[in-house]
């Protein structure tokens, strides 16, 4: 009961302080705090609790300096220990490798702007737990690695130097979301960008540009202000369209219209985008949007109206060349050409939402994303606190990527268990993705009910809400032998495409042997071949995203001779060495 309270306090605090996350933030007036920040690794939390465990009120975030050679400060924040961001502080300081706990984050924020302007502190992401101070008052709390969040500190930004300490703690909990245990390293600290923003008084909240409904020949207008306006002006232009569209907004502060035009479709083969502004008196946001229509028809998924294939492979937020979290966009860029190397058309960002650049990256690209929230294997399904992080992990990434067209899967869980509890809790989020977008298809990867070496069996009472049956499988891996995917079939009673999320296994680059023995390049390579195969034959297949792009960092691989703390699914290494697998998979997809 207690952790029950504690939970829902928790939840009441963060709805408390969070504010609704900034659209399209980099289009707008940015001044970025990435760089050098000074820190203090507390594994005892001195710096937040006293000894009685009461949060203190002269803790860290107060970054109080001796005034006298009386007085008595046990911390500083100095020049000595330091890590740069966005970045994980297990790779940048070697003894923070399996490091979980808090360390306390400071820099200084240089201010001379007009205060009577709306400014922000956006942080792209954060993990896990993150408590926000300026000038040693504290602005909120946000919980979630993954998704991004902002506080508004208008008025609140004095003239000259700032100081922002920020606590990042990735103690892992049984109520968090991801939980207790995942396949993935668990890197701390500020990894995305840190950004100052500021906006007019009056600024675009939101907006949506898309195709109307079952429609190629209108688009759909709408926009949100920052506040309740009425009758103020907002223009739309498109102008390879010729749309130069005002908009008057109503009591709210909202507007909608729609324009007859027919644009050029985006696709993997035409990854068309078109040059968008959205202004609103002093401000004029910039994107560039894309416009498809994605949806199911009996156990076809259809782009466009046309029947599609997800030529399709998964991928971790892991840096191409080394077991780092992504930090650049040059490491994006590499890990999308992979997969474009593959011949893919989609990709499986998992298993969690991956940087906003990353999805902007991909929808140029050509590549289709699956889109994930970290509602993996055995969450704290019947508590209500448990559910309300996920909501706002699910809206905040839905709000980031609404305009993004590349998204055509959002996704809601991964590899998780069959009962009453965790279906209202899926249940729950599925009904929140249906009310918020008709325009995209939902899913999850969901596991095998039962399977012998003739007949897998898919029964999962989710059925009645997702629009692509997923299901990750390892016949040949973690059972049964490669041969038998010869004469295996599937049993998916339920007249929808059906989509494998996972499949794969283990190789070592650069070990070689028979077909038959595990962790070679060879076994994966037949491994792959003959499961394609598999599938291949089976009616109402859609696509697959095998596991995984390149090999990547897990505290659960722990066989030193061909593991040695990374999960060996990749099919590129973790030093970049392509396997054999590698062509295996590009050459089938050539073909589909």
């Amino acid at each position: 009961m207690k952790r029950l309270l504690l939970a829902l306090a928790i939840g009441m605090a963060m709805s408390a302080h969070a504010d609704r996350v900034l659209q399209n933030v980099y289009a707008r007036d940015v001044t970025s705090l990435n760089g050098t920040w000074q820190t203090i690794v507390d594994p005892i939390e001195t710096g937040y609790y006293d000894y009685r465990m009461n949060e203190t009120s002269n803790g860290f975030f107060r970054d109080q300096q001796p005034q006298s050679s009386y007085d008595h400060v046990e911390y500083d924040f100095c020049d000595a220990e330091t890590l740069q961001v966005p970045g994980d502080w297990n790779i940048q300081r070697p003894e923070l490798m399996f490091y979980e706990g808090t360390v306390w984050y400071k820099r200084t924020v240089p201010f001379h702007g007009d205060p009577s302007k709306p400014h922000y502190l956006y942080f792209a992401a954060v993990n896990y737990h993150a408590d926000v101070y300026l000038n040693g008052e504290k602005l909120g709390t946000h919980e979630g690695g993954f998704t991004p969040f902002n506080f508004d500190v208008t008025g609140r930004l004095k003239d000259g130097d700032n100081t922002l300490i920020v606590r990042v703690n990735n103690t892992r909990h049984a109520e968090d979301v991801p939980t207790l245990i995942s396949d993935w390293w668990n890197y701390g600290g500020i990894t995305r960008d840190v950004l100052l923003v500021t906006t007019p008084k009056v600024s675009v909240d939101d907006y949506s540009i898309k195709l109307a409904p079952q429609k190629y020949n209108e688009i759909d207008l709408s926009v949100k202000l920052s506040q309740p306006l009425e009758g103020q002006r907002v223009t739309i232009s498109i102008p390879e369209l010729k749309i130069n569209r005002q908009l008057v907004t109503d009591a709210q502060g909202e507007a909608t219209a729609t324009v007859k035009v027919k644009p050029q479709l985006w696709s993997p083969e035409s990854p068309r985008l078109y040059d968008v502004t959205v202004a609103c008196g002093d401000e004029t946001l910039r994107d560039r949007i894309g416009f498809r229509h994605i949806a199911v028809e009996g156990k076809t998924i259809k782009l466009n109206g046309q029947p599609v294939f997800f030529r399709g492979i998964s991928i971790h937020e892991e840096a191409p060349f080394e077991g780092k979290r992504v930090t650049t966009h040059a490491e994006c860029d590499t890990l999308l050409q992979w997969a474009k190397d593959l011949n893919c058309n989609f990709v499986r960002l998992a298993h969690y939402p991956h940087s906003e650049y990353m999805v902007r990256r991909a929808e140029e690209l050509g590549l289709m994303v699956w889109s994930e929230i970290p509602v993996y294997w055995t969450i704290d399904w019947e508590n209500p606190a448990t559910l309300a992080n996920a909501q706002s992990q699910l809206r905040d990434n839905m709000d980031r990527d609404h305009n993004r067209c590349a998204i055509v899967v959002w996704s809601i869980a991964n590899e998780t268990p069959h009962k009453p509890a965790r279906d209202q809790f899926l249940g729950a989020l599925a009904r929140q993705v249906k009310t918020a977008d008709q325009e995209r298809l939902l899913s999850m990867a969901m596991e095998i009910t039962s399977e012998t070496d003739e007949m897998a069996h898919i029964r999962d009472n989710m059925h009645q809400w997702v629009d692509i049956v997923s299901f990750n499988a390892y016949l040949g891996w973690y059972g049964g032998r490669p041969e038998t995917c010869d004469i295996h079939n599937y049993d998916i009673p339920y007249d929808k495409p059906f989509f494998v999320s996972e499949f794969g296994a283990g190789a070592v680059a650069g070990l070689h042997g028979d077909a038959t023995q595990k962790w070679t390049e060879e076994y994966q390579a037949d491994l792959y071949a003959r499961t394609l195969n598999m599938y291949n034959r089976q009616d109402g297949w859609a696509g697959c995203s095998p596991w995984i792009l390149k090999d990547f960092r897990s505290p659960r691989r722990q066989n030193h001779q061909t593991q040695n703390f990374f999960n060996r699914k990749g099919l590129v290494s973790d030093r970049g060495q392509r396997k054999a697998a590698f062509a295996v998979l590009r050459d089938f997809y050539a073909t589909k």
